[in-house]
C-alpha cells in the first residue's frame, strides 16, 4: 500500500478496519459548527456560516473537512421506532468466542433491526440494540438468528419499556 494512501486516511489497516489518520484538532468555530449541525442536520451552509460568523465558502470547506476527517459520520433522520412499526426494542448482551469480534460484528450488522453494536468490557463482550415490529419477531431474532452464530456463546435480552433519545445533545468542551 502506498504511503500517501496511509497519510491521507484512504488506506486500510487490518482487514475490516479502515485506516484513519489522526484527527486534526478542532477549533472553536469547528465545535460551533458541530453544535449547530447536531441540533439541525438540515441547516443550510448559509445559516451555519451566518451563525459562526464566517463566509459561506469557509463554512462549506470546514464542513467538508469534518466529513473527510470522519468527525461527521453522516446525516440522518431521528426515527420514532414505535410509530415506524418497530414497537419492540431490546438490548441484547452477548458472550462471544475470544478473538471473534470482527466476524461476529459483520454478522450482527446484517441482522434486521440492528441499531447499535458495541464491543464492551465486563461480564459480556458485545452490546446490541435492536428494534423489531413485535416481541414474536424479537424472539425469533434471538433464538433463531443470534444463537445460530457459532461464535456466540450466550445471550441475555433486556427489553426496553421506555427510552429517551439524547441524540441531539450538543457537543461539549468539557470532555
Amino acid at each position: 500500500m502506498a504511503a500517501e494512501q496511509m497519510a491521507d486516511g484512504r488506506g486500510q489497516g487490518p482487514p475490516g478496519d479502515e485506516y484513519q489518520a489522526p484527527p486534526r484538532p478542532l477549533d472553536a468555530i469547528d465545535r460551533d459548527i458541530l453544535r449547530i449541525l447536531q441540533a439541525d442536520g438540515r441547516a443550510s451552509i448559509r445559516s451555519v456560516a451566518d451563525r459562526v460568523h464566517v463566509s459561506r465558502a469557509n463554512a462549506y470547506a470546514r464542513i467538508n473537512r469534518l466529513i473527510e476527517d470522519g468527525v461527521i459520520r453522516g446525516f440522518s433522520a431521528r426515527v420514532n421506532h414505535e410509530r415506524a412499526g418497530q414497537g419492540a426494542s431490546a438490548y441484547i448482551t452477548l458472550k462471544i468466542v475470544q478473538n471473534s469480534w470482527r466476524t461476529v460484528r459483520e454478522q450482527l450488522k446484517a441482522l434486521p433491526g440492528a441499531a447499535h453494536i458495541a464491543l464492551v468490557s465486563g461480564d459480556f463482550d458485545v452490546l446490541l440494540l435492536v428494534h423489531t415490529p413485535d416481541n414474536r419477531t424479537l424472539r425469533e431474532l434471538v433464538l433463531t438468528r443470534l444463537q445460530a452464530i457459532p461464535e456466540v456463546l450466550s445471550t441475555r435480552t433486556l427489553l426496553v419499556f421506555e427510552e429517551t433519545d439524547l441524540g441531539r445533545r450538543p457537543l461539549t468542551d468539557d470532555l
